[in-house]
């Protein structure tokens, strides 16, 4: 079959995450205990027992659902279901990467971790925060970044779906913008619980630091088509992928558009591969018919295998 494999961001992780499909899988076990060595601190009992304030710490919460996200991949893998295109949103792209073999899990581990370091300490240095847009079309919300960026940085941070924008910069610019979409007919505007304004300029020294570390990471070319967050195109060289994630700190997610492509392939599923059911939903505001499947936990793992056909009777893969 022909699938889309897509892999959630920051902001899905919950206390929990991957501990059922780790219990009943080896191999989903085996994906937490590199993790926990790769990174030299216990990421398997923070994914599992919390606390909740210290999973969703940047630093903590990129490498935590890239692991969730990677145990998920190998058991679709061990069951013999592979995608013929995979995106990500935002953090997700480095998941995306790790499924087409651009790059390893062990790097990509490394890549987030430090990711979300310096994304957090960037917050630290340059004080912004994010909101979400609800209502209000592409256009309008880039006239009201603008408008508004009088009372500090502001700029359109995540096309999410069709009326679900994401803003992104100053304190001062975000509250300003948020007035702005108010009056201009937006049904909601709602600061978002973040450390930092991602994907604007304020990442300006994160995405500096990152760019060494992308360039000292190896990437292959993938086995299929990553989809970039910044181009929303298909990407087939290890190189272009490497520019991809450069830019993405500072670039826009354009998720809307990257699934607009994918649906355009017209992919048999698409399944969302890690954490929660965020990407599913945002996929069903575009194309309410979209055959999209979840691969989180043993329950929902197994029931995504039923559906495509793999390894029905045997419960879906190897314990």
């Amino acid at each position: 079959m022909k699938l889309a494999f897509l892999f959630p961001g920051q902001g899905a992780q919950t206390v929990g995450m991957g501990r059922t499909l780790a219990e009943k899988h080896a191999a989903a076990r085996e994906v937490f205990a590199i993790a926990d060595r790769v990174l030299g601190f216990p990421l398997t009992r923070m994914c599992w027992d919390g606390p909740e304030a210290e999973l969703k710490q940047t630093l903590h919460a990129q490498p935590a659902l890239l692991t969730h996200s990677v145990a998920a991949l190998r058991l679709l893998e061990l069951a013999g279901v592979r995608p013929a295109w995979v995106a990500g949103h935002s953090l997700g792209e480095y998941s995306a990467c790790v499924a087409a073999g651009a790059l390893t899990f062990e790097d990509a581990l490394t890549l987030v971790h430090r990711r979300g370091d310096l994304m957090y300490r960037s917050g630290i240095e340059r004080t912004g925060t994010m909101a979400a847009i609800l209502g209000m079309s592409a256009a309008a919300v880039a006239e009201v970044c603008a408008e508004a960026s009088a009372a500090g940085i502001v700029v359109p941070a995540n096309f999410n779906a069709p009326g679900q924008i994401v803003i992104s910069g100053e304190v001062a610019g975000v509250e300003k913008a948020c007035e702005i979409a108010k009056a201009k007919g937006a049904r909601r505007a709602i600061r978002l619980e973040v450390s930092g304004a991602f994907h604007s300029p304020l990442m300006e020294s994160a995405a500096h630091g990152l760019a060494a570390s992308l360039d000292a990471t190896e990437f292959r070319d993938p086995s299929c088509p990553v989809v970039s967050n910044v181009t929303a195109a298909p990407i087939v060289r290890g190189a272009e992928l490497r520019e991809s994630l450069k830019r993405q700190l500072l670039g826009a997610v354009r998720w809307e558009d990257s699934m607009r492509w994918l649906l355009a392939q017209a992919p048999e599923a698409f399944v969302e591969v890690g954490t929660g059911k965020v990407l599913r939903g945002l996929l069903r505001t575009m194309d309410p018919g979209a055959r999209a499947l979840g691969a989180d936990d043993p329950d929902s793992l197994a029931a995504a295998l039923v559906a495509l056909g793999h390894a029905a009777s045997a419960g879906g893969v190897p314990s």
